[in-house]
């Protein structure tokens, strides 16, 4: 994070622009929207200016023009000008912005989406203030004007809700309820009297929260794939337990004050046995908590996410389960192979290479089949197995194989061959898990179909 977001009551306060041109009429709209007193210095200023509210210095920038200034933003286009008020701004610590020069900011101005007193702000950092705007205007149509109300009518019963319900955690669990339920409805469509009879009633009643668990797949590792359903109980957990599986940046993406506990497994590496985790599963919900179980990939394909809910189902706790999809599909698509293909493959089989008592005891002459494409998860340390295997059964050692290294994700890396050289190309290239292997005449299409290349 290259600038630290902050929001600044500028009520009262006087903040100085230097120029006199569009770029100034811009930053001090939105200056004196935020109630500031704006003095421009400029030795001339264009008709928008002359119409707003400002205290005109009509002179060259001089270091005394800083006094007493709570911020100053420079939107001259006069390089050696914004050198210096940038210079003398941070010799001074007073916050300064340099339009198009984030290398002379010390903070920078967003795009801002105002619904008052609901604001967000969009920035890059300067890098790209298009692509800020461009995303504020996104936004614009999925927050509309009634926001802005909401946050007013819970504004009003802060202090109400705080005398009733003391502990921080609760309140916001109460408050989540009202924005995702009825109260909220009421005053989006302008009933504000129903909505506060709703509200106090709900006050009043004060009915403790129950915990409840979110079994969420989070695809194979690119964010984009996530479901909105996901996205939406990501935001709402209070804990998040994840899984080696999850990739960082869908991590990132769940609710940052929520509680984070690493349950991975890895090869002969077990953070928490699978017992265990459904035991805090329910130890968890008990005590009232929004729980995210988040796995890499569809909880419901070797993710022993059935196993989980049928604890909590044993135990009473409620539950919800959100498919994601899984590294075949996922990883199969972005490798460029198509797990069916009428003139290749008219079946699919997923199997797991890595079973409880780590063999791999699969059924062999099913697998070699011809026309049918063969996904093996977790197979990468037995791959020397499976290919022998395969052949020994009936497939011939030229049927094309690949492995998939961290799929869909910017350090995805395939390796293509066959059942005869698979095992030796993949030693080679020093592969390490996550992997996926795919085998069948499917994976011969991956030169023609192959689109996503990462550097």
């Amino acid at each position: 994070m290259d600038f630290f977001p902050i929001f600044l009551n500028l009520k009262g306060k006087t903040c100085l622009v230097v120029g006199g041109g569009e770029v100034a009429v811009r930053k001090t709209s939105v200056l004196l929207q935020s109630g500031a007193k704006v003095k421009v210095v400029s030795p001339e200023l264009c008709m928008e200016l002359r119409k707003l509210e400002i205290e005109h210095l009509p002179e060259k920038f001089a270091d005394t023009h800083l006094d007493g200034m709570t911020l100053a933003i420079a939107a001259t286009d006069d390089r050696a000008v914004n050198v210096a008020v940038s210079e003398a701004a941070k010799q001074r610590n007073i916050p300064v912005n340099v339009v198009d020069n984030p290398d002379l900011c010390s903070f920078v101005m967003p795009s801002i989406l105002d619904r008052s007193p609901l604001v967000v702000a969009f920035s890059t950092g300067g890098a790209s203030p298009v692509l800020a705007r461009l995303l504020r205007a996104r936004f614009e149509s999925l927050i509309p004007e009634g926001y802005g109300r909401l946050a007013a009518f819970a504004a009003r019963f802060r202090d109400k809700v705080k005398a009733k319900i003391a502990k921080p955690s609760e309140r916001r669990l109460f408050w989540e309820e009202i924005f995702e339920g009825r109260v909220a409805e009421e005053v989006l469509i302008g009933n504000e009297k129903k909505a506060e009879a709703l509200l106090e009633e709900r006050i009043e009643k004060n009915e403790s929260h129950r915990g409840e668990v979110y079994l969420v797949g989070a695809g194979p590792g690119d964010p984009d794939l996530l479901t909105f359903r996901a996205l939406r109980l990501m935001h709402k957990a209070d804990v998040v337990l994840y899984d080696n599986l999850v990739s960082k940046p869908i991590l990132e993406m769940t609710r940052r004050d929520a509680a984070r506990i690493y349950v991975g497994k890895k090869k002969s590496d077990h953070a928490m046995p699978q017992e265990e985790i459904n035991e805090l599963l329910v130890r968890l919900a008990l005590e009232g908590k929004r729980v995210l179980r988040l796995k890499g990939g569809d909880p419901f394909i070797f993710g022993r996410g059935g196993e989980e809910i049928e604890k909590l189902s044993s135990r009473g706790i409620a539950f919800q389960v959100v498919p994601g999809i899984t590294a075949a599909s996922g990883v199969s698509s972005y490798a460029g192979i198509p797990l069916t293909h009428r003139d290749h493959a008219q079946s699919c089989v997923f199997v797991t290479g890595h079973l409880k008592d780590n063999s791999m005891d699969l059924d062999w002459e099913m697998l070699a089949r011809p026309r049918q494409t063969v996904v093996v998860y977790m197979g990468l340390t037995g791959i020397d197995f499976l290919c022998s295997k395969l052949v020994e059964h009936g497939l011939p050692a030229s049927t094309p194989a690949a492995v998939v290294q961290q799929g869909t994700t910017r350090n995805q890396k395939v390796l293509t061959g066959t059942l005869g050289n698979l095992a030796e190309v993949t030693r080679a290239a020093k592969l390490t898990p996550p992997t996926l292997i795919i085998v069948g005449g499917v994976v011969s299409l991956r030169e023609k179909l192959s689109w996503f290349e990462p550097d």
